[in-house]
């Protein structure tokens, strides 16, 4: 008698169990936008009992429709229609200046300017300034700091407590004493080293200091899976600095580093200033419950300089976004090439999508060439990218491994005409879970400087010889593809 009863709960236990399986799979398919990220999560949630379940709750719900990004969502609607109003006319002028890079890639125009991808204006006259690696970027924005009259807005994925980050909290604190106003934003997991150490002393001097979305259970934090991974910096709503470069001694090759980082940003002195600003503040009134809006404080009007002749737009996507803004971006570029592509990146782990665009792309016989790290700084992730290698190779795409150090540049150079710079990894994390930002440059002389750049790097670098490639053992191979099935969850 007693067997049976232990039976029958042992059966209404499985029942239960299964329902609940049949629950959650029928979450996820409906929540999860990517068809190869659902399938996922689909098959560890019912071929991995309780932990498969577990984990997706962990750090695989979509919270981007939810309530947790509301307050952002709502300022960023109104920042965007006061940020429209203001340089909406600029944005007509240059797009009817008939400029040969604006007219070969209007569609990308258009696909930006569109209101369900932000309605990123098109604005002209921005000096741009490549800063490659740290060495060129930590002086140069130092000494922009300096000269902040009006106001410092930082916002970083990574910040250490190392010679650099304190050298540049202590340039912060002598701004703030001399009454500029420093905003200073920070990831609470990228940079969760300053916590107790520069955010506090950054407070104790009146410096307003906020992590993007605190995280309070670090070990099992849903929250790492959103990430704020921009890297902004804005003086005075004229000038302004993004890229690849976090705020930490590993970006400067010293000689004291034991791995080169071979990384990119740049400074842009202009109105596209005002399309980082707006990130920013976005950003900013979600963390610090502020309220900042457009005004003539933070999107000063200034003469425009003539001389400076590069147009941009700025792009930004995130988990409060609808649509993976930045990975359209790099499918359009892509698409509208000629002749050449050349993509810098960390990690290639991309969706079917981009993955297709750039095969059909080499059928097409347009060159494209693709750089990434020899080694990862992830064995996995190395994994992960390189079981997407054969068929871009077969396709003709030509692949390099960076062999000097670590390449952790975010860039992108179709037909030496058009460029970009910006935060995002060709990955799907940074499509599709991170908040990123990236410049796109309708300019000639950036996009050759960022080409010979690549071509400089190149030279550090192995090109993949397909043959070899696929003749390796079968073994390697297979690893490679076991890796590929978990790599939407990287």
């Amino acid at each position: 008698m007693l067997a049976q009863i232990d039976t029958k709960w042992i059966l209404l236990i499985e029942i239960i169990y299964v329902l609940i399986v049949i629950g959650v799979c029928i979450r996820i398919i409906y929540d999860t936008r990517a068809v190869s990220k659902a399938l996922a999560y689909v098959l560890f949630a019912v071929f991995v009992p309780v932990v498969g379940i577990a984990f997706y709750f962990s750090f695989g719900i979509n919270y981007r429709k939810r309530k947790i990004y509301s307050k952002k969502l709502t300022v960023d609607e109104k920042l965007a229609r006061r940020f429209r109003e203001k340089i909406a006319e600029a944005d007509r002028n240059v797009y009817a200046s008939h400029n040969p890079s604006i007219i070969q890639n209007k569609d990308l125009y258009q696909l930006l300017f569109n209101e369900k991808t932000g309605r990123n204006p098109l604005v002209p006259n921005n000096k741009v300034t490549v800063l490659k690696n740290g060495e060129a970027l930590f002086p140069e924005l130092i000494q922009a700091l300096k000269e902040a009259q009006s106001h410092i807005h930082i916002e970083f994925y990574i910040y250490e407590d190392d010679a650099i980050g304190n050298t540049i909290k202590e340039v912060l604190i002598e701004k703030a004493r001399q009454g500029v106003e420093v905003r200073f934003m920070y990831d609470d997991f990228g940079s969760r080293s300053i916590r107790k150490t520069i955010v506090k002393e950054l407070r104790k001097n009146n410096i307003a200091a906020f992590p993007f979305y605190k995280i309070r259970l670090m070990p099992v934090a849903n929250r790492i899976n959103y990430r704020n991974h921009r890297k902004i910096v804005i003086i005075d709503g004229k000038t302004s600095f993004i890229g690849g470069i976090n705020i930490s001694d590993r970006y400067i090759n010293s000689g004291k580093n034991k791995v080169y980082w071979r990384d990119t940003h740049i400074r842009v002195d202009g109105p596209a200033t005002y399309s980082l600003q707006r990130v920013f503040l976005s950003d900013w009134n979600f963390s610090s419950g502020e309220s900042l809006g457009i005004d003539n404080t933070y999107f000063p009007l200034y003469p425009l300089n003539e001389k400076a002749t590069a147009n941009m737009q700025v792009v930004s996507s995130g988990p409060d976004s609808d649509l993976p803004n930045i990975l359209y971006t790099v499918i359009k570029a892509i698409s509208l090439a000629k002749q050449e592509i050349l993509l810098t990146t960390p990690y290639y782990i991309p969706d079917e999508a981009l993955q297709e665009t750039l095969i059909i792309a080499a059928l097409s016989g347009i060159e494209v060439k693709l750089l990434v790290p020899k080694e990862s700084d992830s064995k996995i992730v190395n994994l992960a990218c390189r079981a997407y290698f054969e068929n871009l190779l077969r396709a003709g795409v030509r692949i390099f491994l960076y062999e000097k150090g670590f390449v952790h540049s975010k860039t992108f150079v179709i037909d030496r005409t058009l460029a970009s710079v910006g935060t995002a990894n060709l990955d799907l994390r940074s499509f599709d879970l991170n908040f990123e930002v990236a410049t796109v440059i309708y300019d000639e002389n950036i996009a050759q400087q960022l080409a010979i750049h690549f071509d400089e790097d190149c030279q550090n670098a192995t090109e993949i010889q397909p043959q070899e490639w696929f003749r390796r053992s079968k073994s390697i191979k297979v690893t490679e593809r076991l890796v590929r099935l978990i790599s939407p969850f990287m």
